[in-house]
């Protein structure tokens, strides 16, 4: 028997299942309320708008055939339509497409990340865009806060790239004002760094006022998208459907060129199917689909803050996202989020995702996670009931 252990890469070490994907596995189990996946609802999809797409795109034997490895080139002009609506003038050669924008971040690790580089990064932040980078064997370091642009940092390893989602951040649902994001642009100029807009949730705001793309306000300061510091990742798993794996980089014209030879070695291209069936879709129903699923995920999260009014007891707080898809709960210091949920799958009925997965340095062992786009309002009612008790039990708070 070989010992494959012993011929793995070194980064192989750093590569650790998912959280958030085994707690996935509970979705069929009809008796568990889960407020765990990030998970769009499968009846908010397009369903009949998809299968006429797809009709159509199989009348024509090409859509079955290989294809440019940049993407679909109409796809990527409605992609550069919709980022001028943001703000950001680019044109198609600006646009990759990518299988999904968890693809997006491997290729720009991959690109950007040699071992022992320093990625700096939100506290907590997006678990996935951890495990895209430690692939590459990067350390993690905290990303700047307001006032602080580290500009004499010198010493160490290369800060290879930062990483921030600035719009109701996964796991959070935090959202950076306009101020803490011209801050960030500045300290990410002063370390000359480039840096990864992760713009997942962008479309899903149900209330308060549309913040400016980081990208948008980075070419309106030096110009142009081409001598912009910024890569923007988008995808259309949010706001039509995860299961066509879709995304997108916008990005200088050089980074593209490099992202689309990572393409070509990786999986040559995304789905010409695929990517004709959306662009048919967001052609003649992003408008009206965006308006179902805000109004849809609106009333969920406003029943879950309604229920954790009621329910938690006294030391819990909690995140009030004007948009996305999570709220963030600080559990007293004394309850370990990890050991809560091995008794709320036992005693509640109810998954969550613990927060330690969202820090790199193992810390915010009494934080969890909360998704709401996925559950009815009675079931998160219910759901948030459940957790409430256990947490007193667990606690010993009253109230």
């Amino acid at each position: 028997m070989i010992d494959w252990t012993s011929r793995y890469a070194t980064r192989a070490s750093r590569m650790a299942a998912s959280e958030i994907r085994e707690l996935l596995k509970l979705l069929d189990k009809p008796d568990v309320i889960s407020f765990a996946g990030g998970i769009p609802d499968p009846a908010l999809f397009p369903m009949e708008a998809i299968r006429k797409a797809h009709r159509r795109a199989l009348a024509d034997p090409l859509s079955l055939q290989y294809s440019a490895s940049e993407g679909h080139k109409p796809l990527r002009e409605w992609i550069a339509g919709y980022m001028a609506g943001l703000g950001v003038s680019c044109a198609a050669e600006h646009v990759l497409i990518t299988s999904g924008s968890q693809q997006a971040l491997d290729f720009i690790g991959k690109l950007f990340v040699s071992p022992g580089d320093e990625v700096l990064v939100s506290r907590p932040t997006y678990l996935g865009a951890l495990q895209a980078m430690s692939a590459y064997e990067a350390k993690f370091t905290a990303l700047p806060r307001r006032g602080d642009n580290r500009a004499t940092a010198g010493g160490g390893a290369k800060k290879a790239l930062g990483y921030i989602m600035p719009d109701f951040q996964n796991p959070t649902g935090a959202s950076l004002d306009l101020a803490e994001r011209r801050d960030l642009l500045d300290a990410a100029a002063a370390l000359d760094l480039p840096l990864i807009e992760d713009a997942a949730y962008e479309a899903l705001r149900y209330e308060g006022e549309a913040m400016p793309a980081l990208l948008a306000l980075e070419a309106a300061r030096v110009g142009n998208v081409d001598a912009a510091r910024i890569l923007y990742c988008g995808t259309f798993s949010k706001t039509v459907v995860p299961g066509l794996r879709l995304g997108w980089v916008v990005a200088p014209e050089p980074v593209i060129r490099r992202l689309v030879l990572i393409k070509q070695a990786s999986d040559l291209h995304t789905s010409t199917l695929s990517q004709k069936v959306m662009h048919e879709i967001v052609t003649a129903t992003i408008p009206e689909r965006l308006s179902a699923i805000r109004n849809a995920y609106r009333a969920r999260r406003d029943s879950m803050l309604r229920a954790l009014e009621r329910e938690m007891p006294k030391g819990v707080r909690w995140t009030r996202p004007e948009g996305g898809m999570f709220l963030w709960l600080t559990l007293p210091e004394q309850v370990d989020a990890a050991l809560l949920l091995s008794r709320s799958l036992a005693e509640a009925r109810v998954a969550f995702v613990p927060g330690r997965a969202f820090h790199w340095d193992g810390s915010g062992g009494n934080t969890l996670r909360l998704n709401f786009s996925l559950t009815d309002e009675a079931r998160i009612a219910e759901g948030i009931g459940r957790l409430g008790v256990l947490l007193r039990r667990v606690s010993g708070v009253e109230g």
